[in-house]
């Protein structure tokens, strides 16, 4: 099966992806930092010369399989430093969660009832049955600034994901 994303449907999955609930214009007042989401799907292309390179493309076709990076930029455009803020990002049903670049997120498998490392969450199936969590499970995911974002600091949030 082919899945593909045109203009508006990417637009539909940057906007998913900045904060659930929440216009990123509502983020701004509340903390003075903009937001803005791009997704890229990973491409290995073979070189001239034999050899081969991955290169990030805008995903107008994409298909299970392929591997996808979203970034997530964040800017404190306001007058005082930002603090204590979060940005969260539902995963796209289609998508299956790989990880970030840096490790420090926080997820929820239960579309964003509970929050904490994967290892510390459980997962309950239809039938009942509780068992750990795994990255396939993953819903949502969030990062947690407890520093502050000093007026002007800019920054970007990566994660990966596989089309199912």
């Amino acid at each position: 099966m082919i899945m593909k994303i045109n203009l508006l449907k990417r637009l539909a999955i940057v906007a998913a992806l900045v904060i659930p609930g929440m216009a990123p214009s509502a983020a701004m007042a509340a903390n003075n930092v903009a937001l803005s989401s791009d997704v890229f799907v990973e491409r290995t292309v073979k070189k001239p010369n034999g050899t081969t390179a991955v290169t990030l493309e805008a995903p107008k076709t994409v298909i299970p399989g392929d591997n996808l990076v979203f970034v997530v930029k964040y800017k404190n455009v306001g007058t005082t430093p930002a603090t204590d803020f979060s940005v969260t990002n539902p995963l796209p049903k289609a998508v299956a969660f790989n990880g970030t670049s840096d490790g420090t997120e926080i997820v929820s498998v239960d579309g964003g009832k509970n929050w904490g490392p994967l290892s510390a969450l459980k997962y309950t199936r239809e039938n009942g049955e509780v068992r750990p969590a795994l990255m396939s499970d993953v819903t949502h995911i969030k990062w947690k600034f407890n520093r502050a974002l000093s007026v002007g600091s800019e920054g970007k949030l990566v994660f990966r994901g596989t089309v199912k």
